[in-house]
């Protein structure tokens, strides 16, 4: 007899791996912390792996153990990335940086970066 473990993995993890094994991964995101450049609420993003990330990009990251579905990195430094929401509030210094958002659709439009 086999057994199988299952393993539940949240949304984040779960992009996380797919940026990991294929480098790319979408996810559904909600919230008004990007407005307007990200339209508040159910808005599904396409994410990018990339070997370096830049001032401006939008990404997914890991700030302080949390994740961080779509901020912008606002500076770069040896230390890592700082990344803030479209609204000034910073989140803090990490280099745990995931994918760069490459495009978002939502009801009734759609964005590239």
């Amino acid at each position: 007899m086999i057994i199988m473990k299952r393993i539940m993995y949240n949304k984040y993890q779960r992009l996380q791996m797919e940026l990991e094994q294929t480098g790319t991964g979408r996810m559904k995101c909600f919230g008004s912390s990007m407005t307007p450049i990200l339209p508040s609420g159910g808005v599904m993003t396409t994410y990018r792996k990339q070997d370096d990330y830049e001032v401006g990009d939008i990404v997914f990251c890991r700030v302080h153990g949390r994740f961080i579905d779509a901020h912008l990195i606002t500076k770069k430094a040896e230390c890592g990335f700082l990344i803030s929401n479209n609204h000034g509030h910073d989140n803090g210094w990490t280099k745990q940086v995931f994918g760069k958002v490459v495009q978002v659709e939502w009801n009734g439009g759609g964005r590239t970066f």
